[in-house]
């Protein structure tokens, strides 16, 4: 990286006496993003579109063919997206002449190397990049192994080594999950101690693990299910619960280790939701995490839980966007080499318990219910606690699930499958202290 002009520093830091300085550290920038059409990386774009309307560019990679097949995605899925809809009221009549002109299209992938981007181009880039912001990921947590591996481990290292290209380059700005954190979700991390407080982890034997399990089952039945087992046999050796938090982890200690002289930032959310406020509250992509659950039970399938006392660490998505973007212009100002991580959660301050979830959730199907597929509304009555996952299993199956005649048994069994799946995942993710690692048989690498 070049030295960044002294003057223009000491200029900065004399206009944030009274703060961060985001405002003034946001404008004139190139940025580089990935993960861009996914719920946080939208959220991360019209924000900067929105606070600094005079950014320079802002580079997104996507994984498409070629850049006619990446601009469409940019229309379809961001520049045509409701969540823009400030920044289209802004822009009036020149809004999409506006988002071409800011929202620059890279076709690649990053889960291949030189991040799947054209070599020229790269290097055109990597002269005007300023900040770069890492979102991609696979979040699904029964992920293959080697998938897993790929984008979550491998990813990351694959972006730092495109950052180590950019000359202009401020800061480095990782998305991860407070997940990663084994002992405590919401643990306030001890500045004294390493920044990532992760077991020691032998990442680069993981990551041979899984290409030679991949050589070994390739061409085989059994490869998905087979590598799905490994994952969580591997990420259970070291007390991860799943493949998710394991890889984002390993991905993490990759960075670390090769970081060099980046200033990077660390981002560890927890269960991130709709928007809380910015650009309008509600707005929300797909179906979350807490959403399914919530959805089970406004259409009457889950009428039981367990531990209404359990928190789920819920935070929405627009906070996730301030911290973000907060850590890009503290570390993006004074360019310290140094690696910052950053928990942003809920449930140390403002923790959610499951029943007040399930209360608020009743109110609202008890004012707008959701209809079946006769047109009828569903009744729903108030969440009732058991003791155990069996009995919950036990009342489902027996009594509470709505014969419908549109709906056959295995339909049921498969949405029973489901609920169990939703429930493994909040009970674990609930705020309640992780288990100790799992003796899985073989040795942790």
């Amino acid at each position: 990286m070049s030295s960044f002009s002294i003057e223009a520093q000491n200029k900065i830091e004399r206009t944030c006496k009274n703060g961060i300085g985001i405002l003034e550290f946001l404008p004139a920038k190139n940025y580089f993003v990935t993960g861009a059409t996914g719920f946080l990386g939208k959220a991360i774009i019209e924000k900067l579109l929105r606070a600094a309307l005079d950014v320079c560019k802002i580079y997104l990679l996507i994984k498409a063919e070629n850049e006619e097949a990446a601009l469409e995605r940019i229309k379809t899925e961001i520049i045509d997206s409701n969540l823009f809809d400030l920044v289209r009221d802004m822009q009036g009549k020149s809004y999409q002449n506006f988002m071409l002109s800011k929202v620059v299209p890279i076709p690649g992938n990053i889960g291949e190397s030189n991040l799947g981007m054209d070599p020229d181009l790269m290097v055109e880039i990597a002269q005007e990049v300023d900040v770069i912001i890492n979102s991609a990921a696979t979040t699904t947590f029964d992920e293959r192994f080697d998938v897993a591996v790929n984008i979550n481990t491998r990813g990351p290292s694959r972006v730092l080594d495109f950052a180590k290209k950019c000359k202009k380059l401020c800061c480095f700005i990782h998305v991860s999950t407070a997940y990663v954190n084994i002992e405590n979700v919401g643990e306030i991390l001890n500045p004294k101690s390493s920044p990532l407080l992760h077991p020691p982890v032998d990442v680069d034997a993981e990551m041979k693990l899984a290409l030679d399990s991949n050589l070994a089952l390739r061409g085989s039945e059994e490869i998905v299910q087979k590598m799905k087992e490994l994952g969580l046999e591997r990420a259970r050796c070291y007390g991860w619960k799943n493949v998710y938090e394991f890889t984002k982890a390993m991905g993490e200690i990759l960075i670390d280790k090769n970081r060099e002289e980046i200033p990077v930032a660390i981002v560890r959310p927890s269960v991130i939701e709709s928007t809380f406020k910015e650009p309008y509250p509600g707005w929300l992509q797909g179906i979350r995490m807490a959403d399914t659950f919530i959805l089970a039970y406004g259409k009457g399938y889950l009428p039981a839980f367990i531990n209404p006392e359990a928190v789920i660490d819920i935070i929405p998505v627009d906070m996730v966007v301030y911290a973000i973007i907060s850590a890009m212009a503290k570390h993006g100002i004074t360019r310290k080499p140094e690696l910052n991580v950053y928990h942003i959660t809920s449930s140390r301050v403002n923790p959610v318990k499951l029943k007040f979830l399930f209360d608020m959730a009743f109110e609202h199907f008890k004012s707008s219910p959701i209809k079946d597929m006769n047109g009828k509304e569903v009744e729903i009555k108030r969440v009732q606690f058991l003791n155990s996952l069996k009995e919950i299993f036990l009342h489902i199956s027996n009594e509470s699930i709505p014969k419908d005649a549109n709906v056959s048994l295995g339909h049921e069994r498969k949405l029973s499958k489901e609920i169990e799946h939703i429930m493994n995942h909040i009970y674990i993710h609930g705020g309640l202290k992780a288990a100790t690692p799992t003796n899985c048989g073989k040795p942790c690498l």
